[in-house]
């Protein structure tokens, strides 16, 4: 009887026991959770900047001619209009209507000469012909040498992407690091980050590798 008694006080002594127990730690739980979420947004920071650097070789590649003319070939050309810097795809059409021909129609005609000498400043090899009305860019064929100078441009444009994505990867290393040691970080979760790091970056090298592959095919195709 005294044991039958007696056992009620103990599982009840017991159960507080654990949950003063569970109530100590939870700072520390709330705490390493936070600090992890801490890691989390330093790696989503640094898979943002290696998306912009691929969003900006894109752009880079869209620019360099292929066998055919293609509207992305004005890409990157922008025009002093009034004192302000204006892509010229937000101030006219750009077609084109045949594989050797660009046309680009201003949607204001007073415009034409401040497009056609931002067209001759880009540097893209086009003679542009101002009519009045609009702006006609003959393509001429590529010959062999110059598709193979535009596979080096496009290269070139390459391996700064791969720097970009390098760096970005090196500023956010030092971040987890630094990060780690401020909040008494255990090593493993230091090391689940680099390793997640590391994965995003061969999978965005990966990626320019892809885009530079698939721009030498365009430019080499006859």
């Amino acid at each position: 009887i005294f044991l039958y008694e007696s056992f009620p006080i103990s599982w009840n002594y017991m159960l507080g026991s654990l949950v003063a127990l569970l109530l100590s730690i939870l700072p520390y739980y709330k705490a390493v959770e936070m600090i992890h979420e801490e890691l989390e947004l330093i790696l989503e920071d640094a898979s943002e900047h290696m998306a912009k650097s691929i969003d900006h070789l894109r752009q880079e590649l869209m620019s360099i001619r292929a066998g055919r003319a293609t509207p992305s070939m004005l890409e990157n050309v922008k025009v002093d209009y009034y004192g302000s810097i204006t892509p010229l795809s937000q101030m006219a059409s750009i077609n084109a209507p045949q594989a050797d021909l660009l046309v680009v129609q201003p949607w204001d005609a007073s415009a034409l000469a401040d497009i056609e000498k931002a067209i001759q400043s880009a540097n893209l090899g086009l003679n542009p012909s101002n009519d009045g009305a609009m702006i006609r860019l003959p393509v001429p064929p590529l010959s062999e040498d110059r598709r193979r100078d535009l596979v080096k441009a496009a290269r070139t444009r390459g391996e700064d992407a791969k720097v970009a994505v390098r760096n970005v990867r090196r500023h956010a290393k030092d971040h987890v690091k630094s990060t780690q040691n401020e909040e008494n970080l255990p090593e493993d979760m230091r090391f689940e980050a680099e390793d997640t790091l590391q994965a995003m970056t061969d999978k965005n090298i990966g990626k320019v590798d892809s885009l530079l592959d698939h721009k030498e095919a365009e430019i080499m195709e006859v």
